[in-house]
């Protein structure tokens, strides 16, 4: 054995902090976490740009079924993890081939190094709250709406929990 490798240990899948914390990675589904660990799990430390996974071969690994895989794999693309390097071909039976941007990539220029698209993801802004226009108050008015037949406004009573249900005289 040599000095410093545990060989119990076997391949590792690193997930550093600055990733798990990521605004892209806390947002990513159940689904397309275990896409990313699948992934990982068939790199080797050389073949990155190679990765094979079919949408098929995704959904029995994982059990899950191929509309889920196939979110999984888009959601892993929009927000940075892996790219497609070569799309497949179903009829030449040959599956996409995808790069994990975590990883450096080797090239006939020489390696690649990681790229860490996931860092300059960022959830779209939307809107919070009500979607009401201002104009329409969503507070009950203290009195009562003035009647247009000459009726006389009321101040608006509170309803205790005593009070619900019918009133029996005595």
């Amino acid at each position: 054995m040599r000095k410093g490798k545990r060989s119990q240990e076997g391949q590792y899948a690193p997930l550093p902090y600055a990733q798990l914390k990521s605004p892209a990675w806390r947002s990513l589904s159940g689904a397309a976490v275990r896409l990313w660990l699948e992934l990982h799990t068939r790199y080797n430390g050389g073949n990155n740009g190679r990765l094979t996974l079919s949408y098929t071969e995704a959904a029995e690994a994982l059990g899950m079924g191929k509309a889920t895989v196939q979110r999984g794999f888009k959601e892993l693309e929009t927000k940075g993890f892996i790219l497609l390097v070569r799309k497949g071909a179903w009829y030449h039976r040959r599956a996409h081939e995808w790069r994990l941007t975590t990883k450096p990539m080797q090239t006939a220029k020489g390696k690649v190094t990681a790229t860490n698209d996931w860092r300059s993801w960022q959830p779209k802004k939307t809107e919070r709250g009500s979607r009401m226009e201002p104009s329409h108050p969503s507070v009950v008015p203290f009195q009562n709406p003035k009647a247009k037949h000459g009726s006389i406004s009321e101040p608006v009573r509170t309803i205790s929990g005593a009070a619900l249900g019918s009133e029996s005289e005595h």
